[in-house]
């Protein structure tokens, strides 16, 4: 009896021990697990651009790829697509999803008479051009610049035998497929696009009697949604990086669209942290510039004083070192040089458009010090902004320059808006278009901003775009080849042959946040919708329809959704009807 009491006690002791140290493991575990931020969908083709065959010999039923497919592959061999490959043609199919997406994809091979894996080459492409081409060095002058930095979007791998993979993390829209084994039978169940995005709801909305104007403000509005992954990227396929002065644009359109989102203050906070003083952010001044105001712009929003107090000792030292690049109401900032590519080989515009934001910039210091209580930062920002005003350079006759400089009211709003207006959607810029579309706003030029947004962000829907680009150049769409065709040689290949600096041709940017501001602007000038306390709580509503008929709309506040409709009667008189929270107070 005894033997026996030992026995358990030794049992239980066991374990308790074993239970004790499995509870140790599955803590070390869970201190190592990270939650995804991100959700993956599953995105099936809508069409078949080009097959490489159409014979029926290399490329056998392609359409099956246009079917749904649940992800469960079986023994059934029957209603599959067929590739086979020899030394006279290679079977190669190019794939459509529909949209841009970022992602992967997936690729699912049924079963075959022999095990071994399969070599196949896929590449993604934000356009048929770039899904049809090489990845090459674009170091070679006269090459097209399709590569695999920041993104592989041209590998090949090994598909098994029965079974699945998943490749591929990038922006794109179209997959083309080669297989490169020869001689074999490759049965194909489906090729599926693995989409990944943050799961949000679109609080903010915008409609109004122009079709073309609603398109551009919700491809604005997906543009953004696309980047906002771990943190907020300018691009999906290039750069994916957390780029200061290209998210203001973006978080303007954030707080139109999806209000607070955690990837802003991950994002500034991840520019904060990685930027040491006296560095700047990203390398480059003005993008220290555009962090100050950013966190304007988000607390006048969102209201968050806890975060806006996480900033004060970093600002309290980084406004020093500003101002203490201006003299005798010059700025004089040294690292990088930028506004945007358009103007960065322009030393006068530049100068102009930095004397303007070291201005902007120091108003917004002086807002954020006075919502701190910090006197001693406010009374630095208002000294030097006073400095600042007494120098107004020249707009060079340039819309970038032009538009900034009216912003802070260093040249009248009207001179700006002769400049900006020259020419129409000629020279106009995908980054700095927002701020010259803010500038005919001040100027009173409502309708004319939304003939330009029509033209220009309109013709890159009109060139097949889901999304807004990086760069472009209006005059380019003419006899240009949409980005969801084949190139034609005697056309202008919009993808491929455009670009420069560090966007030459297909290394080009067809998703850049950057390009949203329409989506902001059409919230804040045709809806009216103002934000004129911080934390939203008094809000300005006066619409500006134009030629609209009628305009309606939501916007969305750390006190829940704003609604608005605007319709113009037959007496040229605007009539509205507007839901607020109680929370807040609108002004008419």
């Amino acid at each position: 009896m005894k033997k026996i009491l030992i026995t358990l006690s030794l049992i239980v002791a066991l374990a308790t021990n074993t239970t004790a140290q499995l509870n140790i493991l599955k803590n070390q575990f869970k201190q190592n697990l990270r939650q995804d931020e991100i959700i993956r969908s599953y995105v099936t083709p809508v069409k078949i651009i080009w097959q490489s065959d159409t014979e029926g010999k290399q490329v056998i039923k392609p359409e099956a790829l246009l079917t749904r497919f649940d992800g469960q592959l079986s023994t059934s061999g029957a209603g599959m697509c067929m590739l086979r490959s020899d030394d006279d043609k290679q079977a190669s199919v190019l794939l459509d999803f529909g949209t841009e997406l970022y992602g992967g994809i997936e690729i699912a091979a049924a079963i075959r008479g022999e095990k071994k894996p399969i070599k196949v080459r896929v590449r993604l492409g934000e356009s048929v051009s770039e899904a049809m081409s090489d990845a090459i060095d674009n170091s070679r002058p006269g090459m097209q610049s399709a590569t695999n930095e920041h993104s592989l979007r041209d590998f090949t791998l090994e598909i098994p035998w029965l079974g699945t993979v998943e490749i591929g993390n990038s922006g794109f829209r179209f997959v083309r497929i080669d297989l490169l084994d020869k001689e074999v039978e490759f049965p194909l169940r489906a090729v599926r696009a693995i989409a990944r995005y943050r799961d949000i709801p679109y609080l903010g909305s915008f409609k109004s009697s122009d079709e073309r104007l609603n398109k551009i403000w919700e491809t604005g509005a997906y543009t953004v949604h696309l980047n906002m992954q771990d943190y907020l990227w300018d691009g999906i396929k290039r750069d994916r990086l957390v780029w200061v002065g290209d998210m203001h644009p973006e978080v303007m359109t954030i707080n139109s669209v999806f209000g607070d989102n955690e990837v802003v203050r991950k994002s500034l906070d991840f520019a904060r942290d990685t930027t040491p003083l006296p560095g700047w952010m990203n390398g480059i001044s003005s993008y220290s510039l555009w962090w100050i105001i950013l966190h304007r712009d988000y607390y006048l929003h969102q209201g968050d004083m806890a975060y806006l107090k996480a900033q004060q000792s970093y600002l309290k030292k980084l406004i020093p070192q500003i101002t203490s690049r201006v003299s005798g109401g010059k700025e004089n900032l040294d690292g990088g040089r930028f506004l945007d590519w358009p103007t960065a080989e322009n030393e006068a515009v530049i100068h102009s458009g930095l004397q303007a934001l070291t201005l902007l910039t120091m108003e917004a210091g002086a807002d954020i010090a006075t919502w701190l209580g910090d006197q001693e930062l406010k009374n630095l920002c208002t000294t030097t902004a006073k400095a600042l005003k007494k120098h107004s350079p020249s707009d060079q006759g340039n819309k970038q320059a032009a538009a900034l400089l009216s912003l802070v009211n260093l040249i009248p709003s009207k001179k700006a808006a002769d400049v900006i207006l020259k020419d129409g959607a000629n020279d106009f810029a995908t980054f700095y278009g927002y701020y010259m579309l803010e500038a005919l706003a001040k100027a009173g030029k409502y309708q004319e901003a939304m003939d330009i947004i029509s033209d220009y962000w309109g013709a890159m829907l009109d060139l097949g775009a889901t999304t807004f680009w990086e760069n472009f150049v209006y005059a380019e769409r003419v006899n240009a080849t949409r980005i969801d065709q084949l190139s034609i040689s005697d056309k202008f290949d919009i993808h491929a042959d455009g670009g420069a600096h560090c966007y030459i041709g297909l290394r080009g940017s067809l998703c850049h946040g950057w390009a949203s501001g329409p989506t902001s602007w059409l919230t804040a000038h045709v809806l009216g919708i103002k934000v004129m306390e911080s934390g939203s709580k008094v809000i300005q509503i006066r619409p500006n329809l134009g030629n609209l008929q009628y305009a309606e709309g939501t916007y969305p506040t750390p006190y829940g959704i704003i609604k608005v409709k605007h319709v113009k009667q037959a007496n040229g008189k605007v009539t509205s009807e507007i839901e607020a929270p109680d929370e807040i107070k609108i002004i008419r």
